[in-house]
């Protein structure tokens, strides 16, 4: 019962932030899944068998992550064009 109160705390915080239910469900994910690989240190047939996933659904996941938090690189079209 004790997490059901501390979800509830939770949730209520994120309602009064205006937070969106899929902003909150993709971070809820996001951070589970990094939680879990960290635990298999980073082994990722481990972390899918943990989670209840198959290993490339979890392997397009983190892929994913990774994509999302790569700050964009200028191409090297685009820095030659300034260059100009």
């Amino acid at each position: 019962m004790q997490m059901h109160a501390r979800l509830e705390t939770l949730i209520d915080e994120m309602l009064d932030g205006k937070i969106m239910l899929d902003e909150a469900l993709a971070e809820f994910e996001k951070l589970y899944i990094q939680k879990a690989l960290a635990r298999n240190k980073e082994h990722l047939s481990r972390t899918a068998t943990c989670l209840g996933i198959h290993r490339n659904t979890l392997s397009k996941r983190v892929a994913a992550y990774r994509t999302q938090e790569r700050p964009r690189q200028p191409t090297l079209l685009a820095t030659n064009r300034r260059a100009r």
